[in-house]
């Protein structure tokens, strides 16, 4: 039994053991600000004026979001299908949405969610200079569900041999264990 456990144990931390060196997120990674819930819109609002005064066009690869600021180029990308499109923020959500980011038609169809009409997508922003640059539009109060961090070349560190622990069992029989209820 005291084998067993012991196995367990070594499967469950090997992959943090060997992980290594692996401190460098791709670059998808480094860039994505927001992963959620996206919806789109059309009709309804088609030749209105948007938050930032511009007159809202359906067929234009436009957004809305709660806060970043307008003009924000993002890509979008639908998880389901992983199909990609950018767009640049117009429009703003009501604070108290659910949903991180609200499409443009033609953006939406470029996603291929017209069918689906909400789906789950991943927000990125061009390059790190974006990401410094919303990193200073937003200071000190940058919003919760913003994933914002610059990353720097990692630091080059000598790894120890991990230390494995080992804790001492005290195991009984089993038959012992059954007679005591």
């Amino acid at each position: 039994m005291k084998n067993i456990f012991l196995i367990l144990f070594f499967i469950g931390t090997f992959p943090f053991l060997v992980s290594g060196n692996d401190s460098i997120p791709v670059v998808e990674e480094r860039l994505k600000i927001q992963e959620g819930v996206a919806s789109f819109y059309g009709k309804k609002f088609h030749m209105r004026k948007t938050a930032n005064g511009e007159i809202y066009d359906m067929r234009e690869l436009t957004a809305a979001h709660k806060y970043l600021p307008f003009g924000t180029m993002l890509k979008v990308t639908n998880l389901k299908n992983g199909l990609e499109v950018w767009v640049r923020i117009n429009d703003r959500l009501p604070q108290s949405s659910k949903r991180i980011i609200d499409l443009s038609r033609g953006a939406a169809e470029q996603l291929d969610m017209i069918r689906d009409g909400v789906v789950k997508v991943r927000v990125e922003v061009e390059d790190e200079e974006i990401v410094m640059q919303l990193l200073e539009h937003f200071q000190d109060e940058k919003p919760e569900d913003l994933r914002l961090r610059l990353y720097e070349n990692p630091i080059d560190v000598e790894l120890e041999k991990p230390v494995i622990f080992t804790f001492p069992l005290k195991m009984e029989p089993m038959f012992i264990l059954a007679s005591a209820r």
